[in-house]
Parts: structure tokens; C-alpha cells; sequence
């Protein structure tokens, strides 16, 4: 069994300057296709799923047993983590509950003292059972699940006093935007995130990782910068899906979807499901995290 923490791969992620994929699946045929770009680039892989996808796809038990499930059946050998992205407090306590391996607590739309207590408290409940949590300050652009962030840019002082909870990496908000980027977008505030990684790296006596949302669309140069500077996760999910649908699209547009018996879910969805798995492909070669397993 190589399902994990991911605190265990995300360390060794920001202490060999490379980032972790977190991809967010969406159903069966996504799963899959994550747990097979995983084990054929042999890279640490954290598999996502947001609270709509989670009722989406059945419920948080679902969710655990489906990746457990075709982990064992394909064999996979590489360390997965099963990550709660976006998480509510409630939510948060039920992918706990379920058996997630890592919870994202997004408490960033709260006032900054009672996102600091609910956080605390979801790291003393996910500590106890070896569980990474994730925090947010500063909300990221964009809208997930009904939380809408301007793209704020988190205040130092709020970073350190998120640490100093005791959560194992930092979501905090650099411009990043949710979703596909603006044409007049400007571009990471790479010399914020400087300072937040050199401030909060003083408040605990070590390298905390920092993760970067809405990884879909930012600049691969960008991304490259990020991670030298200490983004050891970044979020993928509006990538995959453009690519899932540019492909699906492209393939019933040409009337392939009439060929045959390419009606059957399994065969038209096939062609989908290859544009997910050459998106995360090139994802993972740009967070250089190939062959770390």
C-alpha cells in the first residue's frame, strides 16, 4: 500500500526543489487516469477531490474506497495522497472522519481570528490520525465550490500565525486566480511570495511548503520561479478538464462518436480521458517530479 500522508512526499518535495501534482479527479475515468500518469512518470502524486466533487461522485467514503480501490487493482507503486481541496469546517471534519489522508481546511473567507481557531482545531483532530492539513490565507481569485476570492494578496502577519498552528504546508494567496486567466492578469507576485516563505521559514526553524492554486494557466516559467522560491504543491484542475473537452469535442465534432459502436460511454469517453492523462503528463514534467518515487 503506498497511499500516504501528504506531508510525507510534500517534505521531500520542498527539500529537493520540485513541486507536487495535486490533480483533482472528478470521477472513476478521472481517477484512473491520474493513477496511471503516476505510475508511468513514477511521480509522488496527490489525487484531489473539491467538496462538489465529492458529492458529485457519491460522498466521502466513495471517494476514499474508489482510490483505494483501483490503487490495489492497478497496482500502483508510487506514494498517492487522498487531499480534500477547498474544504469547509464541516467537510473537513468528514474527510477526517473518512479516511482522506490530507485535508485542506479553507477558512480564508473568515475573519482572520476564527480562521486561525478553526484551523487549529482541525490539526489537532488530523494530527491525532497522521492526517496533513493545509491552510489558506489570503483567498485565491476566482470562485471553488461557492468560496470567491479577488485574488487578495496574504498579509504577512496572517501567514505566520497560520503556521504557528501547526499545519504541514500554506496555501496564501500570490495573484493566483481559480480557473482559466484573464487576458490582463499580471502575474504571480513572485517578490511576495519571497517574503512570505523567508517570514514564515523564521517563525517555525524550517522550510514550510507553500502551495499554488490555480496552477492551470499560470506560465511555466512562473511555476519554475515558484517552486525554486519554496511552492512545493501545486493545484491542477481547469488544465485537465479543458483538455478532457478539447478532445471529447474535437472527436464528436469529426462524427467519430457515430463510427462503430463509439457510442458506448466507454469508447467515447476514451478519447477524453487521453487528453487528461497528456495534460498531467506535462504537468508533472514542468514540477520536475518524475522518477521520485
Amino acid at each position: 500500500m503506498t497511499i500516504v500522508s501528504g506531508k510525507n512526499i510534500i517534505n521531500k518535495a520542498r527539500q529537493n526543489s520540485y513541486a507536487i501534482g495535486a490533480f483533482n479527479t472528478n470521477n472513476l475515468e478521472w481517477t484512473e487516469a491520474i493513477l496511471r500518469v503516476a505510475q508511468a512518470q513514477q511521480a509522488p502524486t496527490i489525487i484531489a477531490a473539491s467538496m462538489g466533487a465529492v458529492k458529485y461522485m457519491g460522498g466521502f467514503k466513495t471517494v476514499v474506497d474508489l482510490i483505494h480501490d483501483l490503487h490495489d487493482d492497478l497496482n500502483i507503486t508510487v506514494p498517492i495522497a487522498i487531499h480534500l481541496d477547498h474544504g469547509d469546517f464541516e467537510a473537513a471534519k468528514a474527510a477526517i472522519a473518512a479516511g482522506f489522508t490530507s485535508i485542506m481546511f479553507d477558512g480564508s473567507s473568515l475573519p482572520i481570528d476564527e480562521n486561525l481557531a478553526k484551523t487549529q482545531e482541525i490539526v489537532n483532530l488530523a494530527h491525532a490520525k497522521g492526517i496533513s492539513v493545509e491552510a489558506e490565507v489570503g483567498s485565491i481569485g476566482g470562485e471553488e465550490d461557492g468560496i470567491i476570492g479577488g485574488g487578495e494578496i496574504a498579509p504577512i502577519p496572517d501567514a505566520v500565525a497560520m503556521v504557528n498552528t501547526g499545519i504541514d504546508f500554506l496555501a496564501a494567496g500570490i495573484g493566483n486566480i481559480h480557473g482559466p486567466y484573464p487576458d490582463n492578469w499580471k502575474g504571480l507576485h513572485l517578490d511576495h511570495l519571497k517574503n512570505i516563505t523567508l517570514a514564515v521559514n523564521e517563525a517555525i526553524g524550517h522550510e514550510m511548503p507553500i502551495v499554488l492554486h490555480g496552477g492551470s494557466g499560470i506560465p511555466d516559467d512562473q511555476i519554475k520561479t515558484a517552486i525554486s522560491m519554496g511552492v512545493s504543491k501545486v493545484n491542477v484542475n481547469s488544465e485537465a478538464q479543458l483538455a478532457f473537452h478539447e478532445a471529447l469535442r474535437e472527436f464528436i465534432l469529426a462524427d467519430h462518436d457515430l463510427e462503430g459502436k463509439n457510442y458506448d460511454p466507454r469508447k467515447l469517453l476514451a478519447t477524453g480521458v487521453k487528453g487528461i492523462e497528456s495534460a498531467l503528463t506535462e504537468r508533472i514534467d514542468v514540477f520536475g517530479n518524475a522518477n521520485k518515487a
